[in-house]
Order: structure tokens, then sequence, then C-alpha cells
């Protein structure tokens, strides 16, 4: 795994990050890749025109359904 220190924070954000990892029960470096996670990990948000112009197209015998014959129905 991959080292990053940082250096020169104001003193305020060094006691923010130390109260924000005391209220979710965490170390202050284990509260700082948390939020790095879920930060740098975030995925735009699509909305639904976004996924739609992203889907192959295709023709309409890509989705044909293959059957077989019909079975024999006695009533």
């Amino acid at each position: 795994m991959a080292q990053l220190i940082v250096r020169n924070l104001d003193k305020a954000i060094v006691d923010s990050l130390r109260a924000r990892a005391a209220r979710n029960g965490r170390s202050a470096e284990a509260e700082h890749r948390e939020i790095l996670r879920q930060t740098l990990a975030r995925r735009p948000v699509k909305n639904l025109k976004q996924h739609l112009l992203e889907m192959p197209e295709g023709d309409e015998v890509d989705f044909r359904v293959a059957r077989g014959r019909a079975r024999r129905v006695d009533l």
C-alpha cells in the first residue's frame, strides 16, 4: 500500500478531523482514509437519459427469442 503524508495543515483542520474520527469511532488516520475513499472513489451520478444513450444499439435480430414448436393441448 502507498503512503500519503500531508504537511502544513491548519490546526483547526486537524482538530476537526480528530473530532470527526472520534464521532465515527475511528482513528484520525482511518478517518482520513475514509474521507479520501468516499471523495475520490465516487462515480459520477448518471441520469436515465445518460444511461439510455450509453446503451449499445442493436437490430431486432439481437432481441429475437428462440421458440420451439407449440405443444398440442387437448381440451
